[in-house]
Formats: C-alpha cells, structure tokens, sequence
C-alpha cells in the first residue's frame, strides 16, 4: 500500500495519503474490509499502548477492520478477531 504523509506532523498527527487518493489517518476512519500496516499507536496511555501491543497491534502489523456496529469496531490482527472502542481504533494510526 503507497501512502505518502500528508500533514499533521506540528500537531503531532498523522495523514496518510493512499494510492487511490483517500487520505485515512487512524483504523476509526478505515474502510471496513479493507487491510492497512499500523504505522504506530497514538496516546499517551501507556496501559493501552501495552494493551494493543498484547493483541497484536503494534507498527508494521497488517491490521482490517471487519465490521463497526456503533462505536466498536471488529479488527483482524494476526489471524485473530477482537472487538475493540473508538477510543482504542482512534489511537491506531494506519
């Protein structure tokens, strides 16, 4: 997946831009189906960094969001499915 970083580095975000022009800058506003590379974690919650970190989700994973039902999102890591809150899949910068 081509991405090319877009802005957001003063404020201590990130924007990806894809090949096909869809700018995606964290898994709460990935396209359901669709596999994307963790690029890292963004909080300073060091027991959700951790927590992510034991289901798989660190930078360089291929992680998919599988469904959103409200505000919970079902992701695919490692062959695994866990359902995770928007506060955890805002943290995934993908």
């Amino acid at each position: 997946m081509a991405s090319t970083l877009v802005s957001g580095v003063m404020m201590g975000t990130y924007e990806f831009k894809k090949a096909s022009g869809d700018v995606v800058k964290n898994l709460s506003e990935a396209k359901v189906d669709e596999e994307y590379a963790v690029k890292g974690i963004e909080t300073d919650d060091e027991d959700m960094k951790d927590f992510l970190f034991t289901l798989g989700c660190y930078e360089g994973e291929k992680v998919t969001v599988i469904s959103v039902l409200a505000e919970n999102y079902v992701i695919s890591v490692k062959d695994a499915r866990y359902s995770i809150d928007s506060e955890l899949a805002r943290a995934i910068i993908v």
